[in-house]
């Protein structure tokens, strides 16, 4: 379907004090404005209060997070006729790492108060027991996959 060739993926270097791909990824998608510093600072701070509150390994907690987030199945849109039906879909592994870093930072962010170290390990820290916004946000996304079930035969 697309004529152009597709650019290489680009592997992203491991964060320094973890050496996490996952962490680094996730501290780019924290990032606002080009401040990586900032960024970097603030997820490192979230790993810290994560350890502080002897929840476990920070980097355990993050990944759990992540895994518990990540959706399994997702909808999109297919037209067929005039009509647009969504199209439940199976979510590859980068796209599931994309979708729950996002819903993890947009959930932390719409947390009232403290500082944003502070919204984002409780997120992390709730993610991973399989509570808090970001779960919700992946049980809606599964249930409208199941309730779009009818139309799994117009698989783009």
């Amino acid at each position: 379907m697309s004529r152009r060739k597709r650019p290489d993926k680009r592997i992203a270097l491991p964060d320094a004090r973890y050496k996490s791909v996952e962490v680094q990824a996730f501290i780019n998608r924290v990032m606002k404005n080009g401040k990586k510093s900032t960024a970097t600072r603030l997820v490192y701070g979230a790993l810290d209060l994560i350890e502080k509150q002897k929840k476990g390994n920070p980097v355990e907690v993050f990944q759990a997070a992540l895994k518990n987030v990540g959706p399994q199945m997702e909808v999109r849109p297919r037209r067929v006729g005039g009509a647009t039906y969504q199209v439940p879909m199976e979510v590859g592994a980068p796209r599931q790492f994309a979708l729950a870093a996002r819903w993890i930072i947009a959930s932390s962010r719409a947390r009232g108060g403290k500082s944003f170290a502070e919204k984002l390990a409780g997120e992390l820290t709730e993610a991973a027991a399989g509570q808090g916004a970001s779960v919700r946000k992946k049980d809606e996304t599964h249930k409208m996959a199941e309730a779009n079930r009818a139309f799994s035969h117009y698989r783009i």
